[in-house]
């Protein structure tokens, strides 16, 4: 489990009807319990800018970071082809056990395979890039995913009020630490990326990206769109 303490989280929460709790330590105040029934959600349970990102899926997609798989199922009640892909083995198997036709364990920064025509990230999913320089590695490896008119489709939010207008002055203020701790079993501490839709347009652009954004909500989160220049 020390390898996989989320995706195991994940498992026992599916599999075991009072499972323990997962916890997630940070480096900006007391843990947090992370609520695992988000990763089983219905269409009717989603926020409205998840909804608005699977309306606007199109062609053959990949779900990156898709955990139990609720986004694909609900891509492939449209009958949209679409392939998920975690690098939790564990996340895999609930995947397949809830009937995700096409699920697959694979670190994305190290996928070489087929081109889609829509790359889906949600529920922050873009964090897994950890920091601002991480994600312009991922805008650069994406590109070779991407077929010809291909979109990149992720939310996330600002998250400057948790500094109280006190921000960092050595690092961007959305790269945060984090450590899950589950069972007395802890992680390494990884970093999760927050990125402001100001900030995330100028790197975009840097990278030879256009992009939109198509929806925003009351918390400070939005929906990003966006389209290869090159």
């Amino acid at each position: 489990m020390a390898n996989d303490i989320f995706g195991q989280a994940l498992w026992d929460h599916f599999k075991i009807a009072k499972p323990a709790k997962l916890f997630i330590n940070n480096k900006y105040g007391p843990k947090e319990e992370m609520p695992l029934d988000v990763y089983f959600r219905n269409g009717d349970e989603m926020p409205d800018l998840e909804l608005l990102a699977l309306e606007k899926c199109k062609g053959r997609v990949l779900d990156i970071g898709a955990g139990a798989g609720s986004h694909a199922l609900l891509l492939q009640q449209r009958s949209i082809e679409v392939t998920a892909m975690d690098i939790s083995g564990r996340a895999v198997a609930i995947m397949q056990e809830r009937g995700v036709k096409q699920a697959v364990e694979h670190d994305i920064f190290n996928y070489i395979g087929e081109k889609f025509d829509t790359l889906l990230l949600l529920m922050n999913g873009i964090g897994l890039c950890g920091n601002i320089q991480q994600l312009r590695v991922f805008l650069q490896h994406t590109k070779k995913l991407l077929k010809p008119g291909g979109q990149l489709l992720f939310d996330s939010s600002d998250i400057a009020y948790l500094f109280e207008g006190d921000l960092p002055a050595d690092s961007y203020y959305g790269e945060l630490w984090y450590q899950y701790a589950y069972k007395g079993q802890k992680t390494e501490w990884f970093q999760w990326l927050y990125i402001d839709a100001d900030t995330l347009i100028q790197v975009a652009a840097e990278e030879g990206w256009a992009i939109e954004i198509p929806g925003e909500d009351d918390m400070d989160g939005y929906l990003a769109k966006l389209m290869r220049l090159d």
